[in-house]
Protein backbone atom coordinates (compact mmCIF):
# COMPACT_ATOMS: atom_id res chain seq x y z
CA UNK A 1 0.00 0.00 0.00
CA UNK A 2 1.18 3.28 -0.79
CA UNK A 3 1.44 6.22 1.73
CA UNK A 4 1.81 10.30 1.11
CA UNK A 5 5.57 9.23 2.84
CA UNK A 6 6.27 13.53 2.35
CA UNK A 7 3.26 14.38 4.31
CA UNK A 8 3.61 11.83 7.27
CA UNK A 9 7.69 12.59 7.34
CA UNK A 10 6.54 16.66 8.17
CA UNK A 11 4.60 14.98 10.61
CA UNK A 12 7.04 13.16 11.94
CA UNK A 13 9.78 15.98 12.14
CA UNK A 14 7.02 17.97 13.76
CA UNK A 15 6.59 15.88 16.71
CA UNK A 16 10.31 15.02 17.01
CA UNK A 17 11.14 19.05 17.34
CA UNK A 18 8.21 18.86 20.23
CA UNK A 19 10.06 16.17 21.77
CA UNK A 20 13.31 17.69 21.52
CA UNK A 21 11.71 21.17 22.73
CA UNK A 22 10.49 19.37 25.77
CA UNK A 23 13.72 17.39 26.08
CA UNK A 24 15.18 21.24 26.57
CA UNK A 25 13.10 23.31 28.25
CA UNK A 26 11.90 20.65 31.06
CA UNK A 27 13.96 19.40 34.16
CA UNK A 28 11.72 16.07 34.37
CA UNK A 29 9.27 15.37 32.05
CA UNK A 30 7.80 11.76 31.43
CA UNK A 31 5.77 9.92 28.95
CA UNK A 32 2.16 9.28 29.44
CA UNK A 33 2.10 5.49 28.11
CA UNK A 34 -1.41 3.51 28.13
CA UNK A 35 -0.25 0.33 25.56
CA UNK A 36 -2.97 2.13 22.73
CA UNK A 37 -1.66 3.15 19.38
CA UNK A 38 -0.82 6.92 20.08
CA UNK A 39 1.31 6.27 23.00
CA UNK A 40 3.13 3.59 21.03
CA UNK A 41 3.36 6.16 18.41
CA UNK A 42 5.17 8.11 20.87
CA UNK A 43 7.46 6.04 22.57
CA UNK A 44 8.98 5.37 18.75
CA UNK A 45 8.97 8.98 17.84
CA UNK A 46 10.79 9.52 21.16
CA UNK A 47 13.61 7.25 20.08
CA UNK A 48 14.01 8.18 16.48
CA UNK A 49 14.36 11.85 18.32
CA UNK A 50 17.21 10.90 20.57
CA UNK A 51 18.77 8.17 18.66
CA UNK A 52 21.34 6.65 19.61
CA UNK A 53 20.37 7.53 23.38
CA UNK A 54 17.93 6.32 25.00
CA UNK A 55 15.11 8.44 25.29
CA UNK A 56 15.60 10.80 28.26
CA UNK A 57 12.50 10.40 30.30
CA UNK A 58 10.56 7.40 31.95
CA UNK A 59 6.84 6.22 30.85
CA UNK A 60 4.19 6.79 33.40
CA UNK A 61 1.30 4.21 32.93
CA UNK A 62 -1.80 4.94 34.95
CA UNK A 63 -3.11 1.56 35.39
CA UNK A 64 -6.82 1.13 36.66
CA UNK A 65 -6.69 -2.41 37.32
CA UNK A 66 -9.38 -3.01 34.75
CA UNK A 67 -7.28 -3.14 31.76
CA UNK A 68 -7.27 -6.11 28.47
CA UNK A 69 -4.75 -8.56 29.47
CA UNK A 70 -3.24 -7.76 26.09
CA UNK A 71 -2.13 -4.26 27.20
CA UNK A 72 -0.48 -5.32 29.88
CA UNK A 73 1.47 -7.92 28.33
CA UNK A 74 2.60 -5.60 25.24
CA UNK A 75 3.23 -2.79 27.50
CA UNK A 76 5.58 -5.16 29.63
CA UNK A 77 7.59 -6.65 26.66
CA UNK A 78 8.03 -2.82 25.30
CA UNK A 79 9.70 -1.55 28.18
CA UNK A 80 11.66 -4.56 28.61
CA UNK A 81 13.26 -4.27 24.76
CA UNK A 82 13.29 -0.83 25.22
CA UNK A 83 15.57 -0.81 28.42
CA UNK A 84 12.98 1.97 29.99
CA UNK A 85 12.31 3.28 32.82
CA UNK A 86 8.08 2.42 33.68
CA UNK A 87 6.66 3.75 36.51
CA UNK A 88 2.74 2.72 37.56
CA UNK A 89 0.42 4.82 38.89
CA UNK A 90 -2.19 2.34 40.42
CA UNK A 91 -6.38 3.39 40.89
CA UNK A 92 -6.30 -0.07 42.72
CA UNK A 93 -3.72 1.69 45.64
CA UNK A 94 -5.60 4.43 45.23
CA UNK A 95 -8.96 2.66 46.20
CA UNK A 96 -7.65 0.89 49.03
CA UNK A 97 -6.01 3.91 50.76
CA UNK A 98 -9.05 5.64 50.21
CA UNK A 99 -7.22 8.43 48.08
CA UNK A 100 -10.74 8.04 45.58
CA UNK A 101 -14.12 6.28 46.10
CA UNK A 102 -14.99 2.93 43.83
CA UNK A 103 -17.90 3.86 41.83
CA UNK A 104 -20.76 1.13 41.87
CA UNK A 105 -23.82 -0.23 40.03
CA UNK A 106 -24.44 -1.06 36.00
CA UNK A 107 -22.21 1.70 34.87
CA UNK A 108 -19.72 1.52 37.06
CA UNK A 109 -15.77 2.32 35.69
CA UNK A 110 -12.58 3.28 36.99
CA UNK A 111 -11.61 5.43 33.99
CA UNK A 112 -13.00 8.97 35.79
CA UNK A 113 -10.82 7.77 38.73
CA UNK A 114 -7.25 7.93 36.95
CA UNK A 115 -7.31 11.68 37.23
CA UNK A 116 -6.50 11.89 40.83
CA UNK A 117 -4.04 8.74 40.32
CA UNK A 118 -2.58 10.73 37.96
CA UNK A 119 -1.88 14.07 39.30
CA UNK A 120 -0.60 12.35 42.56
CA UNK A 121 1.85 10.57 40.03
CA UNK A 122 3.18 13.41 38.63
CA UNK A 123 3.10 15.55 42.16
CA UNK A 124 5.54 12.21 43.65
CA UNK A 125 7.44 12.06 40.61
CA UNK A 126 8.36 15.65 41.05
CA UNK A 127 7.32 15.82 36.68
CA UNK A 128 7.29 19.28 35.71
CA UNK A 129 6.19 18.00 31.66
CA UNK A 130 4.17 14.89 30.78
CA UNK A 131 3.78 14.08 27.17
CA UNK A 132 0.50 12.64 26.15
CA UNK A 133 -0.53 11.31 22.83
CA UNK A 134 -3.95 12.95 22.43
CA UNK A 135 -4.57 14.28 19.09
CA UNK A 136 -7.11 17.34 17.84
CA UNK A 137 -9.15 15.04 15.89
CA UNK A 138 -9.84 12.80 18.34
CA UNK A 139 -12.78 15.23 20.36
CA UNK A 140 -13.77 18.91 20.62
CA UNK A 141 -12.25 19.47 23.86
CA UNK A 142 -8.78 17.95 22.34
CA UNK A 143 -8.90 20.35 19.78
CA UNK A 144 -8.40 23.35 21.60
CA UNK A 145 -5.28 21.89 23.15
CA UNK A 146 -1.63 23.80 22.06
CA UNK A 147 1.26 21.65 21.97
CA UNK A 148 2.36 23.15 25.16
CA UNK A 149 -0.55 22.69 27.33
CA UNK A 150 -0.36 25.25 31.07
CA UNK A 151 -1.74 23.56 33.83
CA UNK A 152 -2.12 25.17 37.01
CA UNK A 153 -0.92 24.38 40.42
CA UNK A 154 -3.61 21.89 41.17
CA UNK A 155 -3.22 20.32 37.62
CA UNK A 156 -6.26 21.83 35.80
CA UNK A 157 -6.51 23.36 32.40
CA UNK A 158 -8.01 26.55 31.46
CA UNK A 159 -8.72 26.35 28.06
CA UNK A 160 -9.01 30.51 28.02
CA UNK A 161 -5.54 30.37 29.61
CA UNK A 162 -3.00 29.40 27.06
CA UNK A 163 -0.08 30.37 25.16
CA UNK A 164 0.61 31.21 21.38
CA UNK A 165 2.41 28.89 19.40
CA UNK A 166 2.95 31.02 16.64
CA UNK A 167 5.82 29.29 13.88
CA UNK A 168 5.74 26.53 16.23
CA UNK A 169 7.56 28.84 18.96
CA UNK A 170 6.83 26.94 22.60
CA UNK A 171 6.84 28.83 25.73
CA UNK A 172 7.51 26.35 28.43
CA UNK A 173 7.94 28.99 31.23
CA UNK A 174 5.79 28.44 34.27
CA UNK A 175 5.37 28.65 38.09
CA UNK A 176 6.42 26.64 41.20
CA UNK A 177 3.80 23.90 40.88
CA UNK A 178 2.69 24.40 37.94
CA UNK A 179 3.48 22.04 34.86
CA UNK A 180 2.59 21.55 31.17
CA UNK A 181 0.70 18.69 29.40
CA UNK A 182 2.44 18.42 25.97
CA UNK A 183 0.97 16.84 23.07
CA UNK A 184 3.26 15.98 20.67
CA UNK A 185 1.01 14.35 17.93
CA UNK A 186 -1.58 17.08 17.96
CA UNK A 187 -1.97 17.59 13.85
CA UNK A 188 -1.89 13.67 12.82
CA UNK A 189 -5.49 12.09 12.61
CA UNK A 190 -6.12 8.72 13.19
CA UNK A 191 -5.50 7.80 9.54
CA UNK A 192 -1.62 9.57 9.82
CA UNK A 193 -1.00 7.20 12.63
CA UNK A 194 -2.00 4.10 11.17
CA UNK A 195 -0.31 4.60 7.93
CA UNK A 196 2.86 6.15 9.37
CA UNK A 197 2.44 2.68 11.99
CA UNK A 198 2.05 0.93 8.50
CA UNK A 199 5.59 2.82 7.15
CA UNK A 200 7.68 2.22 10.28
CA UNK A 201 6.43 -1.42 10.31
CA UNK A 202 5.84 -0.78 14.37
CA UNK A 203 4.82 -3.75 16.47
CA UNK A 204 1.20 -3.47 17.75
CA UNK A 205 -0.88 -5.31 20.49
CA UNK A 206 -3.44 -7.73 19.22
CA UNK A 207 -6.56 -6.09 20.28
CA UNK A 208 -5.96 -3.58 17.14
CA UNK A 209 -6.55 -6.60 14.89
CA UNK A 210 -9.82 -9.05 14.60
CA UNK A 211 -10.35 -11.72 16.94
CA UNK A 212 -13.39 -13.74 18.60
CA UNK A 213 -14.47 -12.83 21.70
CA UNK A 214 -17.15 -13.03 23.72
CA UNK A 215 -19.14 -9.66 23.74
CA UNK A 216 -22.25 -8.08 24.89
CA UNK A 217 -24.20 -5.12 24.15
CA UNK A 218 -24.85 -2.04 25.52
CA UNK A 219 -26.66 1.44 24.26
CA UNK A 220 -25.58 0.46 20.76
CA UNK A 221 -22.12 -0.31 21.96
CA UNK A 222 -20.52 -3.66 22.18
CA UNK A 223 -18.28 -4.35 25.43
CA UNK A 224 -15.77 -7.15 25.84
CA UNK A 225 -17.58 -9.79 28.67
CA UNK A 226 -15.17 -9.38 31.74
CA UNK A 227 -15.79 -9.95 35.47
CA UNK A 228 -15.06 -6.21 35.99
CA UNK A 229 -18.62 -5.47 33.85
CA UNK A 230 -22.01 -6.08 36.25
CA UNK A 231 -24.34 -7.23 33.43
CA UNK A 232 -28.11 -6.46 33.44
CA UNK A 233 -30.27 -9.79 33.02
CA UNK A 234 -30.95 -8.32 29.57
CA UNK A 235 -27.55 -7.98 28.44
CA UNK A 236 -26.74 -11.93 27.01
CA UNK A 237 -22.93 -13.00 26.22
CA UNK A 238 -22.28 -13.91 22.74
CA UNK A 239 -19.41 -14.64 20.52
CA UNK A 240 -18.63 -11.76 17.89
CA UNK A 241 -14.95 -10.95 15.55
CA UNK A 242 -13.91 -7.77 16.76
CA UNK A 243 -10.95 -5.48 17.04
CA UNK A 244 -10.70 -2.12 19.29
CA UNK A 245 -10.00 0.94 17.61
CA UNK A 246 -9.31 2.59 20.89
CA UNK A 247 -7.52 0.95 23.96
CA UNK A 248 -8.17 1.68 27.35
CA UNK A 249 -9.99 0.39 30.31
CA UNK A 250 -12.21 -2.34 30.00
CA UNK A 251 -15.37 -1.39 31.22
CA UNK A 252 -15.97 1.60 28.91
CA UNK A 253 -14.01 0.77 26.12
CA UNK A 254 -16.23 -0.04 23.04
CA UNK A 255 -15.20 -3.11 20.42
CA UNK A 256 -16.11 -3.24 16.81
CA UNK A 257 -17.21 -6.15 14.36
CA UNK A 258 -14.43 -6.34 12.16
CA UNK A 259 -12.33 -8.33 9.76
CA UNK A 260 -9.25 -6.09 10.14
CA UNK A 261 -6.21 -8.48 10.23
CA UNK A 262 -3.43 -6.37 8.96
CA UNK A 263 -2.66 -2.84 9.36
CA UNK A 264 -3.43 -2.07 5.69
CA UNK A 265 -7.18 -3.58 6.59
CA UNK A 266 -7.36 -1.43 8.99
CA UNK A 267 -6.22 1.68 6.61
CA UNK A 268 -8.67 0.29 4.71
CA UNK A 269 -11.25 0.11 7.14
CA UNK A 270 -11.26 3.61 8.88
CA UNK A 271 -10.65 5.12 5.41
CA UNK A 272 -14.44 4.35 4.40
CA UNK A 273 -16.46 4.15 8.21
CA UNK A 274 -18.38 7.26 9.09
CA UNK A 275 -18.16 6.21 12.51
CA UNK A 276 -15.32 8.00 14.72
CA UNK A 277 -12.44 6.41 16.52
CA UNK A 278 -14.30 7.15 19.92
CA UNK A 279 -17.55 6.55 19.07
CA UNK A 280 -17.56 3.42 21.44
CA UNK A 281 -16.15 4.78 24.17
CA UNK A 282 -18.78 4.76 26.86
CA UNK A 283 -17.27 7.04 29.06
CA UNK A 284 -17.50 10.17 26.42
CA UNK A 285 -21.13 9.67 26.67
CA UNK A 286 -21.58 10.46 30.31
CA UNK A 287 -22.51 14.19 29.46
CA UNK A 288 -21.86 16.47 26.01
CA UNK A 289 -18.95 17.92 28.07
CA UNK A 290 -17.69 14.88 29.56
CA UNK A 291 -13.96 15.30 28.07
CA UNK A 292 -13.68 18.68 28.55
CA UNK A 293 -15.21 18.34 32.07
CA UNK A 294 -12.01 16.07 32.94
CA UNK A 295 -9.69 17.88 31.37
CA UNK A 296 -10.68 20.79 33.33
CA UNK A 297 -9.84 18.79 36.48
CA UNK A 298 -6.60 17.11 35.25
CA UNK A 299 -7.48 14.29 32.91
CA UNK A 300 -5.29 14.08 29.50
Amino acid sequence: MKYQVSHLKELEAESIHVLREVAAQFERPVLMFSGGKDSILMVHLAKKAFFPARIPFPLLHVDTGHNFPETISYRDNLVKEMGAQLIVGSVQEAIDQKMVTEETGFNASRNGLQTAVLLDSLEQGGFDAALGGARRDEEKARAKERFFSHRDEFGQWNPKNQRPELWNLFNGKKAFGEHFRVFPISNWTELDVWQYLAMEEVALPSLYFSHERDVFERDGVLLADCDYIKKRESEKVFKATVRCRTIGDMTCTGVWKSDAKTVEDIITEISTTRLTERGGRTDDKRSETSMEDRKVLGYF
